[in-house]
């Protein structure tokens, strides 16, 4: 049964982009079938899955507003040990179809009907979204299942992570009641951070099996990697932040298997 999983915090500089892209290719290297949504306008999960777009190109602009089939316009990523995700891609474009979806009846739906028709050729779908609690984010919420949260340990993200429950709960009473949150993440932790480890320990004690057991450490290759247009287990396999997020993607699936 697919999966749609929107990552999202709206505080920047969080590894948002960085879980997007990692997490994609590492299920997709337990031999899932994959699609990573790039619905942020700055457009870094394109560009870091090594995808360039030309001015002409079609991308998530054109899904959204001319309701373009995402079918005609996926990019395959291939994985040195052979699997592959799909992308699609986006560019600035899209920043115009903020104001554009506030014409279309059903604004906030749009994403959700054009996944619609692709949604059972894959296990999972990821969603990047924006910096912001926006429209494009709302729409990503509206096709979502569930949330994934990407956060650092420290005393602003909590504050954060407050406005971003409301927002959950917000869609969850109008739009997509079925939306919960699916994990929530610890980003770029040091464990010699005396003020990391009593954060990721509330984290702990308010939302239990909701945080990750999986922790992504601060990690010079899992940095480097977006430059290159690959994913972590693509360009430093056995590094750090390789197989950090190896075991989130085996600790989301098994996850899953003991719902089902």
């Amino acid at each position: 049964m697919s999966r749609v999983i929107a990552i999202a915090n709206q505080k920047g500089g969080v590894g948002k982009t960085t879980t997007s892209i990692n997490l994609a290719a590492a299920l997709a290297a337990t031999k899932r079938k994959i699609l990573l949504f790039d619905l942020d306008p700055q457009g870094n999960a394109t560009t870091g899955s090594g995808v360039h777009l030309e001015e002409d190109d079609a991308n998530s602009y054109d899904v959204l507003i001319d309701e373009m089939p995402i079918s005609e316009m996926r990019h395959v990523i291939n994985n040195q040990d052979g699997t592959s995700y799909d992308v699609v891609a986006t560019n600035g474009d899209l920043t115009a179809a903020e104001v554009e979806l506030m014409n279309k009846l059903d604004r906030e739906r749009q994403l959700l009907y054009r996944l619609k028709a692709i949604k059972d050729e894959y296990d999972y779908i990821l969603i990047d979204c924006p910096p912001s609690l926006s429209m494009l984010t709302i729409n990503a919420m509206v096709a979502a299942d569930s949330v994934l949260i990407p956060m650092q340990c420290e005393y602003y993200a909590l504050e954060g992570l407050t406005a971003l429950q409301n927002t959950i709960q917000s869609v969850q009473q109008t739009l997509n009641p079925e939306l919960r949150i699916e994990g929530l993440l610890r980003t770029m932790y040091d464990p010699r951070n005396r003020l990391a480890t009593e954060v990721s320990r509330q984290l702990v004690k308010f939302f239990g099996d909701k945080v990750y057991r999986s922790v992504i450490p601060r990690n010079v290759r899992l940095a480097e990697a977006p430059s290159h247009g690959v994913a972590i287990i693509n360009y430093e396999k056995q590094s750090k932040g390789s197989k950090a997020y190896l075991a989130l993607a085996g600790e989301i699936v098994r996850r899953e298997e003991e719902l089902l």
